[in-house]
């Protein structure tokens, strides 16, 4: 037992995310609490899949206050499909049974707008991604 090697991380990584806590909470917060969950998501995929694939994702606050507006929004688009696909990557290299990836950003979220409830989709998704993302590396680090 003693030469017996733990594979699990020292800190855990929250599997709570969900699309009606963060629409009650936005509303609540007047606005504030999305940014504090997309800045979850963000450091989530670093901590999870840095050391793998040697990418480091923009923190969403510095995305969404400074570089975002600079580029006219532009860089929000990146942004998400890049960590979409970082995301779905992850899962991937994970084995972890959920698809999800950069066409869920621009089927759901771009495309999925003119039908309204399109991006509350891709955000569904994205939490519940994180969420299977995180659980797994808790478990397995």
């Amino acid at each position: 037992m003693e030469n017996m090697i733990m594979t699990a991380p020292v800190a855990q990584l929250k599997t709570n995310k969900g699309l009606l806590k963060t629409i009650l909470l936005s509303l609540i917060t007047f606005g504030i609490y999305p940014l504090v969950v997309m800045s979850a998501v963000s450091n989530d995929i670093n901590i999870v899949a840095s050391r793998y694939d040697g990418k480091r994702t923009m923190h969403f606050c510095l995305l969404f206050f400074i570089v975002s507006p600079i580029t006219l929004g532009i860089a929000g688009i990146v942004w998400y499909h890049k960590i979409s696909a970082r995301i779905g990557a992850e899962l991937r290299r994970r084995s972890v049974p959920y698809s999800f990836g950069a066409a869920d950003f621009w089927l759901w979220n771009v495309l999925g707008s003119f039908i309204v409830v399109g991006p509350f989709i891709y955000l569904h998704k994205m939490f519940k991604a994180t969420n299977l993302m995180n659980a797994h590396y808790n478990v397995n680090g």
